[in-house]
């Protein structure tokens, strides 16, 4: 079986798993953060190399206040806890998206854990917060401009190799397979430059039920498609 070398993964339907449990959304969101070392193990066990998880977006602000606080609440708890699974699982983390709008303790939690797990050469876990695909194309193509202008790059020089060292994934392969939860079927903002040649794969499971068995149906389920390039089925 083929293993997807990079997985990403849109974790959707923690508040309406909770309310069907007759639970407040904040309990999904906590059973969430959760699943997220389950998966990272399976993941592991199966040979994939990079998970992508978008755990906050940009968007995700314009929630009601309580359920923002309690989110970068959890994140905070999960991010510290971290450290602990990064150096049991062998796990480099890293996180995409816009830092500089998150509070300076949190970014700096952020920076030490990065640091703190760099050397790490087991599977590569990004956590997208604060993430938004247009955001990043943005912010992306502001700082390809402001070298053009200082003179550190000609206009001529641009490609879409240039243009993705400038994104919060560069040094990082565009994923093979996208995995959406809990029936929705859309990329609300996640990894457009990114997704232009994965495969998609939605599942009704909601991310809190999602574990090593769901996974492997994914998996299995990307084994069936035809990876073609350039008009050539990959072999």
């Amino acid at each position: 079986m083929k293993i997807p070398q990079h997985v990403a993964i849109i974790l959707d339907g923690n508040g309406r798993w909770a309310k069907k449990k007759g639970m407040p959304r904040n309990y999904g969101h906590t059973m969430g953060a959760k699943n997220v070392e389950v998966v990272c193990k399976a993941a592991h066990d199966m040979g994939i190399k990079y998970l992508t998880m978008y755990a906050f977006s940009t968007e995700n602000w314009n929630r009601p206040k309580n359920e923002v606080d309690a989110l970068m609440k959890l994140l905070e708890s999960y991010l510290k806890n971290c450290d602990r699974t990064a150096d049991k699982n062998n796990m480099r983390v890293r996180v995409i998206g816009d830092t500089s709008k998150l509070s300076e303790k949190f970014q700096k939690q952020i920076a030490e854990l990065e640091e703190h797990s760099k050397h790490n050469d087991g599977l590569n876990l990004q956590i997208a917060i604060n993430y938004g695909s247009r955001d990043e194309m943005i912010r992306a193509m502001r700082a390809m401009t402001k070298d053009v202008v200082n003179g550190n790059m000609k206009e001529e020089d641009i490609s879409e190799e240039v243009f993705s060292n400038y994104l919060d994934t560069k040094d990082i392969p565009d994923p093979d397979l996208l995995i959406r939860t809990s029936g929705e079927q859309r990329l609300s903002n996640y990894l457009l430059w990114q997704l232009a040649y994965s495969e998609f794969y939605f599942t009704d499971v909601p991310w809190p039920d999602f574990h090593k068995e769901e996974l492997e149906e994914a998996i299995l389920a990307y084994n069936k498609r035809d990876r073609r390039f350039g008009g050539l089925t990959e072999k």
